[in-house]
């Protein structure tokens, strides 16, 4: 039963990102060469590397990926430092947007993930925002365990996946 509520709840995640995306829309870009897919997914987005058979193939882009402590959502230091220097980033690209994604590692139920993935793309968020990141330039959206860049069973491969990753979507 387990495995059927898991697979049930990752189509309908994926069914609901994809809601709306089917059409001729056009493939936008930022300055930094990112943008909008075919289906209108973040260039940049695990979902996106996920279709194309790319997730895990490594962290890329101008905003590195922030890392959580098991069953928390809370940014220690080393956390507060990156988003220091992604908010620096953000400030000389002021017209850039950024979707920022919440990841959980495989432990746990997959709706206790996908909360856990909002709290944490929430918690990277906010500092941004008193970092004087505008929110309206920030969204979010939760993937909990449903995208994992690891596959292996162990505190390593999890750690790497407790994380929110930040794509940037266009100008």
């Amino acid at each position: 039963m387990g495995k059927w509520v898991r697979g049930a709840a990752f189509a309908l995640l994926i069914g609901l990102v994809g809601i709306g995306c089917h059409g001729t829309k056009k493939p936008t870009t930022t300055a930094a060469g990112a943008g909008l897919g075919e289906e209108g997914l973040p260039s940049g987005s695990s979902l996106e590397k996920y279709r194309q058979g790319t997730l895990g193939a490594g962290e890329e882009g101008p905003l590195k990926d922030v890392h959580f402590a098991f069953d928390a959502f809370d940014l220690d230091e080393q956390a507060r430092a990156t988003l220091r220097d992604n908010g620096s980033w953000l400030k000389d690209h002021t017209g850039s947007k950024v979707e920022i994604e919440g990841h959980c590692d495989e432990r746990g139920t997959v709706e206790y993930n996908l909360a856990l993935g909002a709290k944490r793309a929430r918690a990277a968020r906010d500092y941004l925002v008193t970092l004087g990141i505008p929110g309206d330039r920030l969204t979010t959206i939760s993937y909990g365990e449903e995208l994992p860049l690891c596959h292996e069973h162990d505190e390593t491969c999890w750690q790497r996946n407790r994380r929110a990753h930040f794509v940037v979507v266009g100008d």
